[in-house]
């Protein structure tokens, strides 16, 4: 059966067809490409995040209905607060600083020959895992300055401008004509007067400890006018050996030993004991006691507790730096590699300096870069745990808490898993307005 045309002989319109993608492809063959992907999804990240919103609302147990107790106890529990303040000192500081540091060396590299071997050894701490950094850390914090590099630095620099005494655990032994003064100092029980030989022994300092350049003591010997003495280890290996508070041939003088005279809580006048212990005081000195300083006894610097409760979340955050510097640093200098030469020749043309055509050029024409860089390292410090739980120690562990470490701890060791559910929601709230920023400006480079 024929049809019958329209009205003035016009065709009626034609079927739509099926429409295919750009490439060729039809949507339900796409879709089954995507099958696998979309299930993947919806097990690895849909479900545990819907799981975790429903448990956030349950109890201990998980049969009752908590409401909304667990989001409360995120403001009310003191180790969850303390994880919530490190979070954001995290955030504020790790990634500007990183990116900070990224910038300085993205934009000096380009200067030097060996720009690119310097890249190389800053980026290479990011082939490393976070344990490995952490175990690295460890070692590098640790407060024996024998052991740990950061002490070793510090106590080496401390030394250099304030040595320490070779006499730290020395004292005052039986019968000795010496008396503590207050403050670690030692002194005369009665004064001393010129002409007169006055002995100052101690005790405490083993004599494989002693100074390289102490030598054997030497008895003092009285000089007219003057004050002498001789201070020295009163002790001499072996049981029954030598004389209590006596010159003996095997025993060493205190090499570098000050000696201060005191009259009415004034220093008169002042000596330094020579390698064999002997020292020489002026007429001044004539009825005043004699004082060992406490700088004689002061112990050894042994350096800061990178790992204590004060220190130990600026030190992970320098090992997080050291890590992702150079992530930082690799980004901005392919940004910096796009910057069009011309502007910054025409802007030292113009007369400007190499400062202000860092700051006025090259930052803001950077500006996109530093902001992908810094917005990657804001999501990745939210996230923070490997260093953390590897660096501090057990004593100040909690004082270096994190949210994704008290997640952990309640969720495991504390057996609460509806707070822990509760961090983790809100860990992903904390994250959803960077990542939106991020989208979106994403979206404007597109459209640009």
């Amino acid at each position: 059966m024929s049809s019958v045309p329209a009205a003035g002989g016009t065709k009626p319109p034609a079927a739509p067809k099926s429409r295919k993608s750009v490439t060729g492809t039809r949507r339900t063959v796409a879709a089954l490409f995507l099958l696998p992907a979309l299930v993947l999804l919806g097990a690895l990240v849909v479900y545990p995040i819907g799981y975790s919103v429903v448990r956030s609302f349950y109890d201990q147990s998980g049969d009752g209905f908590a409401g909304i107790d667990n989001y409360k106890a995120l403001f009310t529990d003191e180790g969850i607060r303390t994880a919530l303040k490190n979070n954001i000192i995290w955030v504020v500081f790790a990634p500007t600083v990183a990116t900070a540091l990224g910038l300085i060396f993205a934009v000096l590299t380009e200067r030097v020959r060996w720009g690119t071997a310097f890249k190389l050894v800053v980026f290479m701490p990011m082939a490393i895992s976070m344990l490995a950094a952490g175990i690295i850390f460890r070692l590098v914090y640790d407060q024996d300055p024998d052991k740990g590099f950061a002490n070793a630095v510090w106590v080496g620099v401390h030394d250099t401008f304030s040595q320490a005494s070779a006499f730290p655990k020395a004292h005052p032994g039986r019968e000795s004509p010496l008396e503590p003064a207050g403050g670690g100092a030692f002194i005369t029980t009665s004064p001393v007067r010129t002409g007169e030989a006055v002995s100052l022994p101690l005790v405490g300092v083993a004599p494989d400890l002693m100074p390289d350049g102490a030598k054997a003591a030497v008895a003092p010997k009285p000089e007219p006018d003057k004050v002498t003495g001789t201070t020295w280890q009163d002790f001499t290996r072996g049981k029954g050996v030598g004389t209590l508070n006596s010159v003996d041939a095997a025993e060493l003088g205190y090499a570098g030993m000050k000696v201060e005279a005191v009259k009415d809580g004034k220093v008169v006048a002042s000596a330094t004991a020579a390698d064999d212990g002997t020292f020489t005081l002026p007429a001044a000195a004539d009825g005043a006691q004699l004082r060992l300083p406490a700088s004689n006894f002061k112990e050894p610097y042994n350096g800061l507790d990178w790992l204590g409760p004060s220190l130990v979340t600026p030190a992970i955050i320098g090992s997080y730096i050291w890590m992702w510097a150079g992530f930082a640093m690799v980004l901005i200098a392919a940004g910096l590699a796009s910057v069009p030469r011309e502007l910054l020749e025409a802007a030292r043309v113009d007369g400007a300096t190499e400062w202000q055509v860092f700051r006025r050029v090259t930052v803001p024409l950077l500006a996109p870069v530093l902001a992908v860089v810094a917005v990657t390292l804001m999501i990745n410090v939210l996230k923070i745990f490997d260093l953390v739980f590897i660096i501090a120690p057990g004593s100040s562990q909690d004082d270096a808490n994190v949210l994704a470490l008290e997640l952990y701890r309640k969720g495991f060791s504390e057996d609460q898993p509806g707070i822990a559910s509760a961090i983790s929601v809100f860990l992903l709230l904390l994250v959803i307005p960077v990542m939106w920023f991020n989208v979106r400006r994403l979206r404007r480079e597109v459209r640009r």
